[in-house]
């Protein structure tokens, strides 16, 4: 008797999980830095693609996303030359796009409206005009429900999607990785599918190059860390955005620079967090080693000792 229980409870866990339903929250954590990253190819709002995505695809839980990677309701048109399913739409087995994966589905999403002389008036707008974008997708005839537009806009707003046109969020963009059998490797690992950036070892540290446009909370969510760690490790003030091919490091500096470098000798319009930065060495760090107090800069041709 006790063995049927087990069996009927282990059958239900596994019903339940089967038919588990993303939420609209979860839906957006986990594709949003897709829409950022098209954002910047493109200058489609990245507000815009995540609102359409979330709609179509019914946060990631329709069929059609789910069989085909389908996430933005495209059809397959004369020019699509990719792989195809049949599914109910206005008519019944209607042709539709399938995709590897969701991440060639917002690509050619982004393809899509860019190619198509019906949205290029779109691309005159600000980037930021998320109305303005809504009511252009449904006056060119993207969908046929007829408050396409008000969905959109309410989805963005309800949402606070806006901020993703300003590559903020307020979540970080992590997915837990499946669990790893080896004793050298921790299970609790977390990675970021979508992951482009080089990290590279500057002074024994993790760090990566940030690129025009950049902000810490966008370097965050695709290195799967805190943005406030950022702001730390780097040790910048909250707000603080990076420069173009600045170097960012993803891990805490050392207390010290590495054995055999003891001081620096300072060039003109170097300041203590440039040297701290050049060096790895905790900011605070650097000015207790140098008896300064906090805030103060070095005079040119200053050493500075580094350990």
């Amino acid at each position: 008797m006790i063995k049927y229980f087990l069996y009927a409870i282990l059958f239900t866990f596994s019903f339940s999980a089967a038919f588990a339903q993303m939420t609209r929250r979860e839906y957006i954590e986990k594709y949003q830095v897709l829409a950022i990253n098209e954002m910047n190819r493109s200058g489609i709002p990245a507000s815009i693609k995540m609102a359409q995505a979330c709609l179509e695809s019914a946060n990631g839980n329709s069929e059609l996303s789910k069989k085909s990677n389908n996430h933005f309701g495209i059809k397959c048109k004369s020019t699509w030359t990719g792989k195809t399913v049949k599914h109910d739409d206005d008519e019944k087995d209607e042709c539709f796009r399938k995709y590897n994966s969701v991440e060639e589905s917002y690509i050619d999403h982004t393809n899509f409206l860019v190619s198509s002389p019906r949205y290029f008036s779109l691309f005159q707008l600000n980037p930021d005009d998320y109305v303005g974008w809504a009511h252009g997708l449904k006056k060119a005839g993207y969908a046929t429900a007829p408050d396409y537009a008000q969905l959109l806009i309410k989805i963005i707003e309800e949402n606070q999607l806006y901020r993703l046109d300003y590559r903020a969020s307020n979540d970080q963009m992590i997915v837990a990785a499946p669990p790893i059998n080896s004793k050298n490797i921790s299970a609790s690992l977390s990675i970021n599918p979508f992951q482009t950036r080089q990290v590279t070892l500057r002074n024994q540290l993790k760090s990566v190059v940030a690129k025009t446009g950049d902000t810490y909370e966008i370097i965050a969510q695709e290195m799967g860390i805190k943005v406030w760690e950022l702001y730390r490790f780097n040790d910048q003030p909250s707000g603080y955005q990076p420069q173009n091919n600045e170097v960012v490091y993803i891990q805490a500096k050392h207390r010290r620079a590495k054995k055999g470098v003891l001081s620096h000798k300072v060039e003109p319009l170097e300041t203590m967090h440039y040297i701290s930065q050049l060096y790895g060495i905790k900011l605070k760090r650097l000015y207790k080693e140098n008896r300064m107090r906090f805030g103060e800069q070095p005079q040119t041709e200053e050493i500075i000792y580094l350990r």
